[in-house]
């Protein structure tokens, strides 16, 4: 598979959230320092912090001087709606229209899961 196109921040700002929702980090959670987190992730710190100020700007995260960045309350439902509305609105669309392609039916994709 060919390495996406999606600029790093953007990937890094996508498992940040993918965490928040899972409850890795659950509200008023302290996130990683940018340089603990660029460390773990082999990214450069400024890369790390684009992709932090976008969670602040979006009122995700609150910043406490001298501790660092919280999971802001509400975040973790807040990302979970945002996330489910792209998902319905611009991933399950193609997602169908290939399922209709392949001629998948229902019993097709619910076989791994029926014993």
């Amino acid at each position: 598979m060919p390495p996406s196109p999606r600029p790093v921040y953007l990937k890094l700002r996508d498992m940040i959230a993918a965490a928040i929702i899972d409850g890795t980090y659950p509200e008023g959670a302290l996130l990683p320092s940018v340089r603990a987190l660029a460390a773990e992730q082999g990214a450069n710190p400024l890369t790390v912090a684009k992709a932090y100020q976008q969670f602040q700007l979006d009122g995700l995260v609150e910043v406490q001087r001298g501790v660092g960045m919280l999971v802001a309350p509400g975040a973790p439902a807040r990302l979970r709606a945002a996330e489910r509305e792209q998902f319905l609105t611009h991933e399950w669309p193609a997602i169908r229209e290939r399922i209709d392609r392949l001629g998948v039916e229902l019993s097709d994709l619910l076989a791994p899961f029926v014993r």
